[in-house]
């Protein structure tokens, strides 16, 4: 028995900001980040310039669009998982109407998730385990969706200039087959870095008794290469239990944080630039849809197919990695 990705959906707001408008932004306060913007991959952006969106409306959307590539409706749908660092609502599940928008049935499990920016990895991880274990669940869906720039702080140009806005969705399907799902990978530090990266700044308890100012993420400044030593082990870890060499990976679908971390990882493994989708430049850092929506351009641009060895890997803040190997 396997969990196969079925199908693969994305959305992501119309508006697209490319790097001039950062660049005079920052330039207004005194700061050069064309070094920075060259660093992190960036050219364009999109961005929710609207009162009507918000992550949940983009997940609903994803959502929508997988179901349609894989000829289902909501209803076949068992469980439904939101993946969120930026959740619209906290009471009740945004997994809710995501149930509700795609006339889900009463039988289907849902839930939300946060593991950060590695969050749809690790649901699509923890969702395949699950399937696995439960004779009832045959058909999964997993969203995952940020409205990062809801959260950017204009002063911040780590944040500001490098976020986008989009959200993508996966289904995951119970079969016979011999694709599919294969293996995770995990490593986790929270010695160092655990305060980093926080929102809101002093707590929600602190933030919701004293009315303080909360309304940006904290982002105190810190290396983020501590990351690549976790990356190497998880992917080498996933090779090992398959039996694989870094070259018989057809893609890598990375998190899109930073193209600098991914051309390390490119040249520790002494992998093609083939066999790795970058879309950083395009989509901005979204957060934790970011490997799968790399997944999606891959396959719209078929440079993954059916039977293609793919690994996804990501890391969230505080900070853990994970890695996670599919036979697509």
């Amino acid at each position: 028995m396997k969990i196969t990705i079925r199908s693969v959906g994305a959305y992501h707001p119309k508006t697209s900001v490319t790097n001039a408008f950062f660049l005079k932004h920052f330039q207004d306060q005194g700061k050069d980040i064309d070094h920075f913007l060259k660093h992190m991959g960036r050219k364009s952006r999109y961005m929710i310039q609207n009162e009507t969106e918000n992550g949940l409306t983009m997940g609903i959307e994803a959502a929508k669009d997988a179901l349609k590539r894989a000829k289902l409706s909501g209803e076949a749908m068992d469980m439904i998982v939101f993946s969120t660092q930026v959740p619209e609502y906290t009471f009740p599940t945004n997994a809710t109407f995501v149930h509700h928008a795609i006339h889900a049935s009463s039988r289907t499990i849902i839930m939300d998730s946060n593991a950060n920016c590695g969050g749809m990895t690790v649901a699509v991880d923890h969702a395949c385990r699950y399937m696995l274990a439960n004779p009832s669940v045959n058909q999964t869906l997993v969203v995952g969706s940020d409205y990062n720039t809801l959260v950017c702080d204009p002063n911040d140009e780590v944040t500001y200039a490098n976020y986008g806005d989009a959200a993508c969705a996966v289904i995951l399907e119970k079969t016979e087959g011999e694709s599919g799902f294969l293996g995770s990978s995990y490593y986790s530090e929270t010695l160092e870095n655990k305060d980093k990266i926080i929102f809101p700044s002093v707590g929600l308890s602190q933030a919701l008794r004293k009315g303080e100012n909360n309304r940006y993420l904290k982002w105190i400044p810190f290396d983020g290469g501590c990351a690549l030593p976790p990356a190497y082990q998880n992917i080498q870890e996933l090779l090992d239990v398959e039996h694989l060499q870094p070259t018989d990976v057809k893609a890598y679908c990375l998190s899109q944080f930073s193209l600098a971390n991914i051309l390390e990882i490119q040249n520790h493994f002494h992998l093609d630039d083939e066999q790795i989708i970058y879309i950083g430049d395009q989509y901005g850092y979204t957060g934790t849809s970011s490997p799968f929506l790399a997944l999606y351009e891959g396959i719209k641009e078929k440079r993954i197919n059916r039977g293609d060895y793919v690994i996804f890997w990501t890391v969230g803040a505080g900070f853990q990695t994970i890695g996670v190997l599919f036979n697509y």
